[in-house]
């Protein structure tokens, strides 16, 4: 796959402002439960995958770190991706698997904070999937009360729509952060 082009970076960095803002918006008017905060690492030990889109905007935000930390990180994501394909393997349920991202720092900072995933921007926040709601488990949010939720399923169609104009063959994969920055995106069918 050829480097992002810019139509398609300007349009994944668009979505980005937006979901901040959207989640920004529920942080404002939910101050008390909204625990989100620089230093909290809960989200940096989720596992979960992104879109060809993001992915490709981690790959050339990465290529600009300096070399001893993209060596860091990758040794991070060797380990990662190896806990990662073990838990496929064994038919973990992946909704409860907790893997350090490899972007994630020894004093727990996000190394890529300004082009980190939707998942990343949201999970603080309530956001609803395939019509449940969810939460962070050390957010003040209550389950039964209602709050303004974040619909992940539009902005993945965005996503998803975004990623078409990649690559309209691998728009519909997804990888884990780690195999992303292993260069395992270019490896798949």
């Amino acid at each position: 796959m050829s480097d992002v082009i810019t139509a398609e970076n300007q349009s994944i960095l668009e979505l980005l402002k937006q979901v901040d803002g959207a989640v920004a918006a529920v942080a404002a008017q939910f101050p008390r439960e909204f625990k989100c905060k620089k230093g909290c690492s809960d989200c940096c030990h989720a596992a979960f995958d992104i879109s060809l889109a993001e992915g490709m905007l981690l790959q050339e935000h990465f290529k600009l770190l300096g070399r001893k930390t993209r060596r860091d990180i990758l040794k991070r994501a060797r380990r990662a991706e190896k806990r990662w394909n073990s838990a496929i393997k064994e038919g973990e349920d992946l909704s409860r698997l907790r893997i350090a991202c490899p972007l994630l720092s020894p004093d727990d900072q996000c190394l890529l904070y300004e082009v980190r995933p939707v998942n990343c921007r949201t999970y603080g926040a309530p956001t609803e999937i395939d019509g449940k709601g969810h939460v962070c488990s050390i957010s003040g949010f209550k389950p039964g009360k209602t709050y303004p939720t974040v619909r992940l399923h539009l902005i993945q169609e965005r996503l998803l729509e975004i990623s078409k104009g990649i690559d309209p063959q691998a728009a519909h994969r997804r990888w884990p952060v780690a195999s992303v920055l292993l260069g395992s995106m270019e490896e798949s069918p």
